[in-house]
C-alpha cells in the first residue's frame, strides 16, 4: 500500500515540481526559494494521494456492501468519488427492491403451483422433469418415473417439442390398479427464466370413465340377472289372477315363490351398487387404520345364527402382535363376510370353516410387512379349470347350487376390487373333494403409506 502511494505522490508532484523548475529556469528563481516550493508540492501530493488511496478503499467497500449505511468512517471524501458511492446505493437499492419483488412472484408462483389441485410438472430443455407439485406427489408417487417412460406420453412430449404446439394423450396405467389418466403438454416460448421449456398436466380421469362405463355394465348385467326373476314374478302374478285365483294352497306355494325371487333380485341390485361405488374409489387408497383382529372377531359375531342353523363351527386362529393395516373397515368387513358367507354356503353343513390372520410366509406374498387373511372350508372343493375365472362378475361353478344358495354370482368379484383399491393380493386353492381355501394379503399402515404395491388382485 506504502509503495502505491509513494508511486502516485511521484505522479501527482511531477507536473507542479517541472512547471517550478521551468519557472525558476525562464524567470532566475533562486534556489533557496525552490526548494521549499518543491517540498510543499511533494507533501502536498503525499497528502492527496493518501486521501485518494483511503477513498478508494471505502469505495470498494461500498461496492461490496452497497446496502451498508454510510457514516463519516466509511464514506469517501472526495467529492467525484462521493457521488459515484450514493450513485451505486442507488443503484443497489432499485435491485434490492427489484429482487424482492422477483423473490415474492417467484414464491407466489411457487404456491399456485403447488396447490393447484391436477398433478403438475415441470419439464426442462431436456424433457426431463425439474419439479413437481403436491398433487402430482400424492397421485404417483414413487410411480412417476414408469408414468415418464410410457410410450404414449413420451410421444406427446416430443409432438410438443417440435411443434411447438399442445399436445394431449390418453394414457393407461395398469399398476398400482388401472388407472386413465389425460396427459397435457404445454410448450412455453420463451422458456421460463429457471429454465423450464413445458408444462405438463395429468388429469385422473380414472372416475370418470369408470362412471359411464359403470352405467353401461349396470345396465346391461341388471337386465341380464333381472330378467328370470321378473319373468318369473309375472308368470306368477298371472297365474294368481287366473287359474290360481280361487285355490288357496297354490296361492300360498306361489307367494313364496314369489318372495325368494324378490329377495334374489334385492340381493342382486344390492351387490351391482356395492361393486359400482366401490370401482368408482378404487383408484384411490384407503386412509383409516383398521385393526384386523377386532374387525375379525365383530363380524365372526354376527354369522353365529346362520353357523347354528347350519350347525357349522366357526374357529379363529388370530396371531398375536399383527401390525394395522391401512384400509376402509367397512369394505374389510365386507370383504370378510362374502369369504365366511361363500364357506358357509358352500362349505357343506355339519362342518367346520377356519378363518386365520397371520403375517405372511413364504415366497408366495410379498417381502413387506402385512397381514394374511385365509378362510378355508372342508366342502366338495372346485375344479381346477374354474379358479381363473371365479372372480369375474356373474361367474358361477354351478349356476343352480349358487342361485339356490342366495348367491349372485358378485361376491367374489367385490372382494378382489376391494382388495385392489387395498393394494393386497388375493389367491384362491381348491381341490375336488377337499374344500378351498381363500386368502387375501393385506400390507401394513406404513408399508401402505408409500404408495408401493404388488400387482392386483386377479
Amino acid at each position: 500500500m506504502y509503495l502505491r502511494i509513494a508511486g502516485m505522490t511521484i505522479v501527482l508532484a511531477a507536473v507542479p515540481l517541472i512547471c517550478l523548475a521551468l519557472l525558476g529556469a525562464l524567470a532566475g528563481l533562486p534556489g533557496d526559494a525552490a526548494f521549499p516550493a518543491g517540498l510543499a508540492c511533494l507533501l502536498a501530493a503525499a497528502a492527496f494521494a493518501a486521501l485518494w488511496q483511503r477513498d478508494l478503499r471505502r469505495l470498494a467497500a461500498v461496492l461490496r456492501d452497497p446496502g451498508a449505511p454510510g457514516s463519516a468512517e466509511t464514506w469517501p471524501v472526495l467529492p467525484s468519488l462521493v457521488r459515484v458511492a450514493a450513485d451505486i446505493q442507488r443503484l443497489a437499492r432499485g435491485l434490492a427492491a427489484r429482487a424482492t419483488e422477483a423473490e415474492t412472484a417467484r414464491r407466489g408462483s411457487e404456491r399456485i403451483i403447488e396447490r393447484l389441485p391436477d398433478p403438475l410438472l415441470l419439464l426442462g430443455a431436456d424433457r426431463a422433469p425439474s419439479r413437481s407439485n403436491a398433487a402430482a406427489r400424492a397421485a404417483f408417487g414413487s410411480e412417476m418415473a414408469a408414468v415418464l417412460r410410457h410410450p404414449g406420453l413420451g410421444a406427446a412430449i416430443d409432438r410438443a417439442f417440435t411443434t411447438g404446439r399442445p399436445q394431449t394423450a390418453d394414457l393407461t396405467l395398469p399398476v398400482p390398479v388401472t388407472r386413465e389418466v389425460q396427459a397435457n403438454v404445454i410448450p412455453l416460448d420463451p422458456r421460463l427464466p429457471d429454465g423450464t421449456a413445458a408444462l405438463l398436466v395429468l388429469s385422473d380421469r380414472t372416475r370418470e370413465r369408470a362412471v359411464e362405463r359403470t352405467r353401461v355394465d349396470f345396465v346391461t348385467n341388471a337386465s341380464h340377472e333381472l330378467r328370470t326373476p321378473l319373468a318369473s314374478l309375472i308368470g306368477f302374478i298371472e297365474t294368481l289372477r287366473g287359474p290360481a285365483a280361487d285355490d288357496p294352497p297354490a296361492q300360498k306355494r306361489f307367494l313364496g315363490i314369489m318372495a325368494e325371487q324378490a329377495a334374489r333380485m334385492h340381493r342382486l341390485i344390492d351387490d351391482l351398487l356395492s361393486l359400482s361405488r366401490i370401482e368408482l374409489s378404487e383408484h384411490l387408497p384407503p386412509g383409516e387404520r383398521v385393526d384386523l383382529a377386532d374387525l375379525t372377531r365383530r363380524v365372526a359375531a354376527g354369522f353365529e345364527p346362520r353357523l347354528a342353523e347350519r350347525k357349522i363351527h366357526l374357529a379363529l386362529d388370530l396371531a398375536d402382535d399383527l401390525p394395522p393395516v391401512a384400509g376402509d373397515a367397512d369394505q374389510l368387513a365386507q370383504v370378510l363376510t362374502n369369504l365366511i358367507d361363500n364357506a358357509v354356503k358352500y362349505g357343506g353343513e355339519r362342518g367346520e370353516v377356519r378363518l386365520s390372520l397371520r403375517a405372511p410366509a413364504g415366497t408366495r406374498w410379498p417381502v413387506r410387512p402385512g397381514v394374511v387373511v385365509a378362510v378355508e372350508d372342508h366342502g366338495p372343493g372346485i375344479a381346477r379349470a374354474h379358479l381363473p375365472r371365479l372372480t369375474e362378475r356373474f361367474y358361477r361353478v354351478d349356476k343352480a347350487r349358487s342361485r339356490g344358495a342366495g348367491g349372485t354370482g358378485l361376491g367374489l368379484a367385490i372382494v378382489k376390487h376391494i382388495v385392489n383399491r387395498h393394494r393386497g393380493q388375493l389367491a384362491i386353492d381348491s381341490e375336488e373333494g377337499r374344500g378351498s381355501t381363500f386368502s387375501v394379503w393385506l400390507p401394513a399402515e406404513a408399508d401402505a403409506a408409500t404408495g408401493s404395491s404388488p400387482p392386483p388382485a386377479r
